[in-house]
C-alpha cells in the first residue's frame, strides 16, 4: 500500500535541494553489553526471541504517509506520543516505511525498546530506491550508500528486528517483474554488508504487493539460488480477509502453497476495510492452522490518512495527542483475545531454498543471474557507508549506468562480475542454529517429563 512508484517524479521535484553525502569511514558496531530487549533471529521457518518463538504482532506506522517525507523516529515528540498508544494496543512490532539516515534515533528507539516494541524498517525512500520501470540506472553506488547508511544507523539498536530491501516494487504490471533482479541484488548486498562489517545478523527480506498473478513466482525467486543470494524471510501484503473467514479469504490455500517454503514468512500489511473490520485475521494468524507456516503480521495502519485505513486521527503533525477511532479498540481487543501461542507453533526446524520460477506470461525473468555490485559501491563494504544523505539528498534514481553487468553465480561474492571472481562471501545460509538446538532440547525434555523451568 505504501508504494514509492512516483519516486522518480518526487526525486526531480526535490532535486532543488542538492545536499550530497560523502562517504566517510565508519567503524563496525560492537555488540551491546546490555539490552532492554533480546535480539530476534531467524531460524528454520520462524523468528526467535532467545529460545522462544517470536510472532510479529504489530502495526504499520508512517504518520503523514510517504509524501510527507518525515521520519517519525527522529522526532521525539511524535514518537513518544505514539508509543503511548502502542502500549495501549499491546503490539510488539512496528513497521516504518522511511527514516532519515542522517538523523539520530537513540531516544525513540530506546522508548520503543522500553515499551517492548521491535522495529521492521524499509531502507528505501522516494529519493533513494529502485525504479520498477528503469531498475538498471537506479541500482547504483549512490543508492547503495544510502541503503548501507540506514543499516549503519539502525544496526546498533537491539530492537531492530529486520530490514526490508524493497516494498511493492513488483506489482501487477508484468514489466515490473524485471525489476526483481535488482531488488534481489539489493537484498544480497545488504546481507553481505552486514556480514562484512561484522554486524549482528539482522534478517533482510522483501515486502511484496498483494498481487495474485506473480506472488508465488516472486516468493520462489527471493528464496532460490545460492545462500548468498537468498532472502532471510519473505513478507507480503494481503487484503483478502474482508471481514470474512479463513476459508472465504483463501488463506487455507495460501498456507498450503507456502508449506515447505523454507524461510520465515509474515504479512507486511493486512486489514481490508471492505465490510468493516473486526480483525479476525489475528485469530487466524495465531491459530495452529497458520503458525506452522506464518509468523504473524502487521496491520495497516496506525495513522488515519485519506485512504481510510488508520485507527487514530492525528489533528496535526506535531499534535501532542491523537484521536482514537472506533477500530483502535477493536484492534486492541483482537490482540488481547488472541495472544501469541506458547511452544514452537509447529515450525520447521530446517531452512531450504526452492527452485527458481520459470519465465511465463506473468513472470518475465528467464535467468537466475543477478547484477554485480556497482563499482562505486565496492569500497563501502570495507570503509563503511559514512553519513547518509537523509531525506534531502539529490536522489539516486538516474545516477547509474543502464547495466552493471552480472555477478557470477558460482563465485559466492556479490562483487563478482562475469569476468572476475571474489571468494569473499557471506556466512553460509540464512539460518541461526542456536534456537533450533534449544527448541529441540525443550521438546526432548518435555516428552520425558524432566523439563526444569
Amino acid at each position: 500500500m505504501r508504494s514509492i512508484a512516483l519516486a522518480s517524479v518526487l526525486a526531480a521535484a526535490i532535486n532543488l535541494v542538492t545536499v550530497e553525502a560523502t562517504p566517510t569511514p565508519t567503524n563496525p558496531e560492537q555488540p551491546h553489553k546490555r539490552a532492554s530487549l533480546p535480539t530476534v533471529t531467524a531460524s528454520g521457518n520462524a523468528f526467535w526471541q532467545g529460545s522462544s518463538r517470536f510472532y510479529v504482532r504489530g502495526i504499520d506506522y508512517q504518520p503523514g504517509g510517504s509524501s510527507a517525507m518525515k521520519d517519525p523516529l527522529a522526532d521525539t515528540t511524535v514518537c513518544e506520543r505514539d508509543i503511548a498508544e502502542f502500549k495501549k494496543l499491546g503490539i510488539n512490532t512496528i513497521r516504518v516505511y522511511m527514516t532519515d539516515n542522517s538523523a539520530n534515533h537513540d531516544t525513540c528507539m530506546k522508548a520503543l525498546a522500553d515499551a517492548g516494541v521491535y522495529l521492521i524498517l524499509d531502507v528505501n525512500n522516494p529519493l533513494y530506491s529502485i525504479n520498477r520501470f528503469a531498475p538498471g540506472p537506479s541500482y547504483n553506488a549512490k543508492y547503495l550508500q544510502s541503503v548501507f547508511a540506514t543499516i549503519d544507523e539502525f544496526v546498533k539498536y537491539d530492537n531492530t528486528l529486520a530490514f526490508f530491501s524493497g516494498n511493492e516494487v513488483i506489482n501487477d504490471n508484468v514489466t515490473s517483474t524485471l525489476s526483481a533482479r535488482y531488488v534481489k541484488a539489493t537484498t544480497r548486498d545488504m546481507r553481505q554488508y552486514i556480514s562484512t562489517r561484522g554486524y549482528r545478523k539482522i534478517p533482510v527480506g522483501y515486502s511484496a504487493a498483494d498481487v495474485s498473478q506473480n506472488r508465488m513466482q516472486l516468493a520462489q525467486y527471493m528464496n532460490c539460488g545460492s545462500d548468498e543470494e537468498r532472502s532471510d524471510f519473505f513478507a507480503f501484503n494481503d487484503y483478502s480477509w474482508c471481514n470474512t473467514n479463513f476459508a472465504t479469504a483463501g488463506w487455507g490455500e495460501k498456507v498450503k502453497n507456502f508449506t515447505g517454503y523454507g524461510i520465515p514468512i509474515f504479512l507486511s500489511e493486512y486489514g481490508c476495510i471492505t465490510n468493516g473490520r473486526d480483525f479476525g485475521e489475528i485469530k487466524a494468524l495465531m491459530s495452529s492452522e497458520m503458525t506452522g507456516v506464518y509468523s504473524g503480521g502487521l496491520m495497516y495502519e496506525y495513522a488515519l490518512e485519506e485512504n481510510g485505513y488508520g485507527i487514530v486521527k492525528i489533528p496535526s503533525v506535531d499534535s501532542a495527542t491523537v484521536e482514537e477511532q472506533p477500530e483502535f479498540a477493536k484492534f486492541a481487543k483482537a490482540l488481547s483475545a488472541n495472544p501469541a501461542p506458547t511452544g514452537s507453533g509447529g515450525f520447521t526446524s530446517t531452512t531450504n531454498s526452492v527452485p527458481c520460477p520459470t519465465k511465463d506470461a506473468n513472470w518475465l525473468i528467464d535467468s537466475s543471474d543477478l547484477p554485480s555490485l556497482p563499482d562505486g559501491a565496492k569500497d563501502l563494504m570495507n570503509t563503511g557507508a559514512g553519513t547518509g544523505p537523509g531525506l534531502k539528498g539529490a536522489g539516486s534514481q538516474n545516477a547509474g549506468p543502464s547495466d552493471s553487468g552480472n555477478a557470477t553465480p558460482s563465485s559466492a561474492g556479490a562483487t563478482a562480475t562475469s569476468s572476475s571472481k571474489n571468494s569473499a562471501g557471506l556466512t553460509a545460509g540464512p539460518l541461526e542454529k542456536a534456537p533450533l538446538i534449544i527448541a529441540g532440547l525443550v521438546c526432548v525434555l518435555t516428552m520425558t517429563g524432566t523439563l526444569v523451568l
